[in-house]
C-alpha cells in the first residue's frame, strides 16, 4: 500500500470507532446550539441542497464573518474550510523561487502548498523558553530576503497556544510591510484567545486573514471557512478558485446560524475549554518531569512535554489509543521538536478530560515501557 493509503486507513479506523475521544485534532466537540442543528435540518427537509451556492458565499455569511472580525472595509471569500483558503492563497500568490517564511512549529500543510508551487520554505524556530515560544520581529527581519513573498503566521500558534501581543503584531507587520510581502494571518484559534490583534487592522493592503468555523463552532466535518482581505486581493483570488460553484449550502446555513447565536452560546464553550485546560494542567503538575510549557493556552489545546520522563510521544499516544482516546504526537507538527511533546485538545466534554487525567499516570508508565514505533499520522 502507498503511504497515503496507509494514512487514510489509519483515520478511517479512528472515525469508525464510535467511542473515540477526539482529543488530538483541536476540533470542538461541545454539543451544538439547537439553532445550528435546526438550520441544517431545515436545509435537508426542504432539500435546499439541489442548487449551487453563490461562488464567494452567501452575502449574509460574508458580512457576518467581517462583522465577527471587525473588518468592515475588507472582503470575505467563503471556502471549503480554512485549509482550502490556505491552499488557494498559496497557489495564487506564490511562484517558483519565491520565499515562504513561517515558524517552527507551525501548521504544516501550507508549507506543502508552498513547495508544490516551487517556493522555498524557511522556518524560524520558536520552540523553547529561549524564544518564549513565540516569534520576534527581530528574528523575522533577519530571515527576510529580497525573494520573500509570503510570511505565514499562525496566531494563536498551533500547537503551542501562544498569541502575539498588540506590540508584537505591530512589529511583525512593520517588518513584512517593509519587505513588500504578503502576510497570511491564520486566526483559526482567535476565538479561544485571551486577547487577539488582527494584523489586517494595521496592514490591510497585503494581509490575508484566515477564518475557520471548524474550531469555535465545531463544524470540522462540514468544511466551511473563509479568507478575508482587501477587495483587490479577493478579486484576484476569485478569478480562479478551486471551487467556483460555492461551498456547501448545508455548511453555510450552519455557519450563519452559528454567528447569530455566538454571543449567547460560545462563552459557555470557552469557559468549559479553559476549565478543561486547568484539569489537564493539574494532572501534569502531579507527575514529576511532565511540563506544560505554555499555560494558559490561547487555543483549545495544550502542549505536554514528556521528554524529561524518558518516554517517546508516540508511545504515549499509542497507550491512550488502546483506551479510545486520541491525542497527537509532536512530530505531526515539527520534526525538529516533535520528540519533546504531545498535544491534547480540550474543547471537548468534561467527561473525556476526566478520563484522560485519570489514566495519565498509568499511561506514562506504559509509555516508558513502549518503543514509540507505532505508525501514526
Amino acid at each position: 500500500m502507498r503511504n497515503f493509503d496507509i494514512r487514510n486507513a489509519h483515520f478511517d479506523r479512528l472515525v469508525a470507532n464510535e467511542d473515540l475521544r477526539w482529543m488530538g485534532q483541536n476540533t470542538n466537540h461541545v454539543p451544538s446550539h439547537p439553532a445550528v442543528l435546526e438550520a441544517m435540518a431545515r436545509c435537508i427537509r426542504e432539500e435546499g441542497f439541489h442548487v449551487y451556492a453563490p461562488p464567494a458565499g452567501f452575502e449574509a455569511l460574508r458580512q457576518g464573518i467581517l462583522n465577527d472580525l471587525g473588518l468592515p472595509e475588507a472582503s470575505a471569500m467563503v471556502t471549503d474550510g480554512a485549509v482550502a483558503a490556505l491552499y488557494h492563497v498559496c497557489h495564487t500568490l506564490l511562484s517558483p523561487g519565491d520565499q515562504f517564511i513561517t515558524t517552527d512549529p507551525t501548521w504544516n500543510w501550507p508549507m506543502a502548498f508552498a513547495r508544490s508551487k516551487g517556493a522555498i520554505v524557511k522556518q524560524i524556530p520558536i520552540y523553547g523558553a529561549e524564544h518564549g515560544y513565540r516569534l520576534s520581529a527581530e528574528r523575522l527581519a533577519a530571515a527576510i530576503t529580497p525573494k520573500t513573498k509570503v510570511v505565514y503566521l499562525v496566531d494563536p500558534n498551533n500547537p503551542l497556544g501562544t498569541a502575539c501581543t498588540p506590540e508584537e503584531i505591530a512589529a511583525i507587520v512593520e517588518v513584512v510591510e517593509k519587505a513588500g510581502a504578503y502576510l497570511i494571518h491564520d486566526c483559526t484559534y482567535r476565538h479561544f484567545a485571551y486577547s487577539h490583534t488582527l494584523a489586517a487592522t494595521l496592514y490591510p493592503e497585503r494581509t490575508l486573514t484566515i477564518y475557520s468555523f471548524s474550531k469555535w463552532l465545531g463544524l470540522a466535518g462540514l468544511r466551511v471557512g473563509a479568507v478575508v482581505a482587501h477587495p483587490d486581493i479577493i478579486e484576484k483570488l476569485a478569478a480562479s478558485p478551486p471551487n467556483n460553484l460555492g461551498s456547501s449550502l448545508l455548511a453555510q446555513r450552519a455557519a450563519m446560524a452559528g454567528l447569530a447565536i455566538k454571543d449567547e452560546w460560545f462563552p459557555g464553550v470557552l469557559a468549559q475549554t479553559r476549565a478543561n485546560q486547568a484539569m489537564v494542567k493539574a494532572a501534569c503538575d502531579a507527575i514529576p518531569g511532565m511540563l506544560v510549557p505554555v499555560y494558559p493556552s490561547n487555543g483549545n489545546f495544550l502542549v505536554l512535554e514528556c521528554d524529561a520522563l524518558g518516554i517517546k510521544p508516540e508511545a504515549l499516544v499509542a497507550a491512550y489509543q488502546k483506551h479510545s482516546i486520541m491525542i497527537r504526537q509532536g512530530s505531526y507538527h515539527t520534526p525538529n521538536f516533535g520528540d519533546r511533546f504531545v498535544k491534547v485538545s480540550v474543547s471537548v466534554p468534561t467527561q473525556w478530560v476526566e478520563e484522560f487525567v485519570a489514566l495519565l499516570p498509568a499511561m506514562v508508565d506504559e509509555a516508558r515501557a513502549g518503543t514509540g514505533d507505532t505508525k501514526l499520522f
